[in-house]
């Protein structure tokens, strides 16, 4: 998956006139915050150079995870959607991945962080695409402030692990709250990652949420305390992402735990979705799989032709239909 040409060029060009080493400090500085201070209440991007690093490292990633969160979303339902919020928004990539799928007439960005909200605004308001560029952009704080707005589609990405447990509680209040249809939630895909997921998936439940996606017709996650769920999608690199993240591969692999859930009623068909990568054997693929009826394995053969290339190009958390 590609950032799209308007934004990645953006970005590049931003990025001309600072030196590669400062970015290359700055991002593996910022890669260390987010690992070592997140869920403390830290400010983890304080500089200009910092949110273009962060920019140029993390919103190919960010992008990704939540254009294929979404696409799981609306392929189980998809209602008229005509308002966005975009809570923790760091510099728009939320926004930028729902602008490819949906034609929103509203969209609200809220970012506690001045130079993310400085860039990502920057960022929509020279792409040259209208509904970005009348995005509009709010400093907010998602633990000190009450959200004011609603909307059809509330999104949070990679934020409610940055904050202590009792804070995360309030804060998934508040998101509930201000959702008219449809409350989407992505954290890393990580065991801690998806216990908080788990967490609030439970939590939403419990308020009258009905779950979208990942998750097939069950009401308990069936997944062991001790293990995780998480889908995946592939990020091209650039030349300088490469650089920033000294890597050579010319792509990465990001993880992301998800729940996506409605306040709406809305008909639900039979799925399963693919737990872990694919099993490949001469002539058989083994996949481990969550539907209706909890965590089983399928064994798919070549006779079953279509349905084994299905198999053999799925990743963790893709939709599958296997009867």
């Amino acid at each position: 998956m590609d950032l799209p040409i308007e934004l990645r060029s953006l970005i590049e060009e931003k990025l001309e006139n600072n030196n590669i080493k400062d970015l290359q400090k700055n991002a593996e500085g910022i890669s260390f915050k987010y690992r070592e201070k997140s869920g403390k209440g830290n400010r983890l991007v304080t500089e200009n150079i910092e949110a273009l690093a962060y920019a140029a490292v993390r919103m190919p990633a960010t992008y990704g995870a939540i254009m294929t969160a979404l696409q799981n979303t609306l392929e189980i339902y998809n209602p008229q959607i005509h308002s966005i919020l975009d809570v923790g928004a760091g510099t728009g990539a939320g926004t930028w991945a729902i602008s490819n799928i949906i034609d929103f007439e509203d969209s609200i960005c809220l970012e506690r962080e001045d130079e993310m909200m400085n860039l990502g605004k920057s960022l929509m308001q020279e792409s040259g695409i209208q509904q970005l560029e009348n995005v509009q952009w709010e400093k907010f704080d998602l633990v000190s402030s009450e959200i004011e707005h609603k909307a059809d589609l509330v999104i949070c990405s990679y934020v409610l692990n940055e904050l202590s447990e009792t804070d995360r509680k309030q804060a998934l209040e508040k998101l509930w709250k201000a959702t008219n249809k449809i409350l989407l939630i992505i954290e890393p895909g990580t065991p801690v990652g998806f216990s908080e997921i788990k967490e609030i998936r439970k939590s939403l439940m419990e308020t009258g949420g009905k779950v979208i996606a990942p998750c097939p017709i069950i009401e308990k996650c069936p997944i062991a305390e001790d293990d995780w769920c998480h889908a995946t999608c592939r990020v091209s690199r650039t030349k300088i992402h490469k650089l920033l993240k000294s890597g050579d591969v010319p792509y990465e692999d990001e993880k992301f735990s998800y729940i996506a859930v409605s306040k709406e009623m809305f008909e639900k068909s039979d799925l399963a979705r693919v737990l872990r990568h694919p099993k490949i054997e001469s002539g058989k693929i083994t996949l481990q799989i969550c539907s209706k009826n909890g965590i089983s394995e399928k064994v798919i053969t070549k006779k079953d032709k279509e349905l084994f290339k299905l198999a053999k190009k799925a990743s963790c958390g893709d939709r599958i239909i296997t009867n």
